[in-house]
């Protein structure tokens, strides 16, 4: 296997460039091996801006592949009663504890066109520009909806709402405060940032004033967010390590045969304050969907 290892002082190659080099040494098993992560150094998208959901975190390095951290966690009624003036102060109820939580794979996939096989400067542009943004892609759904994301941890709440969307954030933002925290950021839906966000007054620029930040993304049922304090209640656990290399796809990635590239980072969230985030959604509708 042709592997070349690339490391931060070689960023003058996109990795794009990167992996077409190391496909004209060896076009069956070429790999490029990162010692960063690609999704954090390169974003093909950054001449329009789109904030993903990594990017709404602070970083962590990951040392190894689970981290313990602190966290806290909401009490129970007959708890929080003993509690001297939790009723003004409910984070003073609040549980102290340890958690965990582990950085796993998340992997994203491309055909390479057969017309491109000996075109390496397109063969770069394409890998770049397509499987680094099908990779940002299956970030935003590992550390929202996957197993180790928000919406998987048991502490985050439901805050359900009946009517209005905006009344439903507006709510998410004012619980979080209630419990001495910030509305730092929220992930929503495409269809509810265009339908029920823009246009509507100065309803983004009171958000972006406020210094709330909004992730647009499919990942979160249409009619619900996801509102935090992400700058203090989370931590992105970054890996620290990425590649690019030729490889089977599993059964179902693609409807035809073909040559397949993946690309691979390690990710995972270690959240410190789930009583800091609120999963808002319609109250006549189920659950958000599993990301397994």
């Amino acid at each position: 296997m042709s592997t070349t290892v690339v490391t931060p002082a070689d960023k003058s190659l996109s990795p794009g460039e990167a992996f077409a080099r190391a496909y004209a040494a060896d076009r069956e098993k070429a790999e490029v091996v990162f010692d960063f992560t690609i999704t954090d150094a390169f974003q093909p998208t950054k001449d329009r801006p789109r904030v993903t959901v990594r990017n709404l975190f602070k970083k962590r390095p990951a040392e190894g592949d689970e981290t313990r951290f602190w966290s806290e966690s909401r009490p129970t009624a007959d708890e929080a009663a003993t509690v001297h003036e939790s009723g003004l102060r409910r984070e003073a109820a609040f549980k102290f504890g340890m958690s965990s939580a582990k950085v796993a794979p998340v992997r994203a996939w491309v055909q390479i066109p057969p017309e491109l096989v000996d075109d390496l400067e397109a063969l770069a542009v394409f890998v770049d520009f397509r499987l680094l943004v099908r990779l940002a892609t299956a970030e935003n759904q590992a550390l929202t909806i996957g197993e180790q994301g928000l919406l998987s941890h048991p502490g985050i709440a439901e805050l359900p709402y009946h009517g209005d969307y905006v009344t439903g954030l507006m709510a998410a933002c004012n619980e979080i405060e209630q419990t001495g925290a910030t509305a730092h950021a929220m992930i929503i839906n495409p269809v509810d940032y265009y339908y029920h966000l823009v246009g509507k007054g100065t309803l983004l620029e009171d958000l972006a004033r406020n210094g709330t930040v909004i992730s647009r993304t499919r990942m979160v049922d249409p009619g619900c967010a996801l509102v935090g304090d992400f700058a203090m209640a989370a931590r992105l656990l970054d890996g620290g390590r990425s590649s690019i290399r030729v490889a089977e796809p599993p059964a179902g990635t693609f409807a035809q045969p073909g040559l397949a590239v993946c690309a691979e980072i390690w990710a995972g969230v270690a959240i410190h304050l789930p009583t800091h985030f609120f999963h808002v959604r319609p109250a006549a509708i189920p659950q958000q969907r599993s990301g397994q």
